[in-house]
């Protein structure tokens, strides 16, 4: 029986990947590599010393969906897959809305066709909006603002409605906070398009010089020094948590949905700090103004995917930002050009 990783070859993909070959499971990965490289899979071999299949297709293509199926015994899916940059989807709604949920609606669709009812969806806590109260806990009202958000939204319900027509569905929702870090090795990590939207990689990125200065917008939250408060959460306990609902889905029904982050919240000042502490780094920062939309404090309430996933995250600031230094100092270029352990090697050669 094998696992089915719709998104593999991404950043949470690919350290789901390797905690899922370590555990002893059988994985099929399907990506279509349009916000992910194929080289990530072939680190997690390296890591693992394991093989797996991987298909690159689309979840749009319900014909190549239907030959993964049939060609392999599927048990359960960790559905990954979709477009996630909250500006973009602004932008381009309509493709968000298109790709994410009729491309979820087709997985869905194949899954019960095989008669294949488990499924770990990765959610993200944009599906609680604008909201004030901190922390935050899965029972507060859903409300997200962007189109984006809505598709994890939309999808969260479908999956609701899917467990109403049919008892044998057994779904987690997980709600991911602010993934960061990378695996140890540094052979696998975050490794953005372009300009990084998330915190930490645009830090890693001035660090190794590829960016000049990082923009810190807004210093006048009601926060311990001004700027914005999010949880991060190191990216290996965010992989620990699916498997930890993997389990949790393979021996019973019904759908649940589970906050997964550190229950703390760090400023982004925190971050620039402990970063420059724990590698000698200088990160230069530059104070903009606030961006519409943004809130001063947001961190979860973890409480209920410990008591019902026993799952608790593990690693700490430093670890988080050390980890992301390992893999950023090691693959300057990301996975596009050779780490500095193969350039090495292709010298000796």
């Amino acid at each position: 029986m094998s696992i089915l990783i719709t998104g593999g070859a991404g950043y949470i993909g690919s350290h789901t990947c390797v905690e899922l070959l370590n555990a002893g499971y059988e994985i099929v990965v399907l990506d279509n590599l349009s916000n992910s490289k194929v080289d990530s899979l072939d680190r997690i071999r390296e890591i693992t010393s394991k093989d797996f299949k991987f298909y690159q297709t689309d979840l749009l293509n319900k014909a190549e969906l239907q030959t993964i199926f049939a060609e392999n015994n599927i048990e359960a899916v960790i559905h990954f897959a979709g477009l996630k940059a909250v500006g973009e989807s602004v932008s381009i709604p309509l493709h968000y809305y298109h790709n994410n949920i009729t491309g979820t609606l087709i997985l869905c669709e194949v899954m019960e066709q095989f008669g294949v009812y488990n499924m770990v969806f990765s959610s993200s806590a944009t599906v609680y909006g604008m909201q004030e109260q901190v922390p935050l806990s899965e029972e507060l009202p859903l409300q997200a603002t962007n189109p984006y958000g809505r598709t994890k939204l939309m999808i969260e319900e479908v999956l609701r409605d899917l467990y109403v027509s049919n008892k044998n569905w057994s779904v987690a929702l997980l709600r991911y906070f602010n993934p960061v870090g990378a695996h140890s090795s540094g052979f696998i990590g975050e490794d953005p398009n372009g300009i990084p939207n998330n915190l930490v990689p645009y830090i890693t990125q001035v660090a190794v010089g590829k960016l000049s200065e990082l923009r810190v917008f807004g210093n006048d939250y009601s926060t311990h020094d001004g700027t914005g408060v999010r949880d991060y959460i190191h990216v290996v306990d965010l992989a620990a948590g699916h498997l930890k609902a993997l389990e949790k889905v393979m021996v019973s029904s019904g759908v649940s949905a589970y906050n997964l982050g550190t229950g703390k919240g760090y400023s982004v000042l925190d971050m620039i700090y402990t970063f420059e502490k724990v590698t000698g780094r200088s990160i230069p920062y530059r104070i903009s103004n606030r961006r519409p939309g943004d809130i001063g404090i947001s961190y979860a309430d973890p409480s209920k995917a410990q008591k019902e996933l026993n799952w608790v995250a593990k690693k700490g600031l430093e670890e988080m930002c050390l980890d992301s230094w390992r893999w950023q100092s090691k693959n300057p270029h990301g996975y596009e050009g050779p780490s500095k352990e193969q350039a090495v090697l292709n010298v000796v050669k």
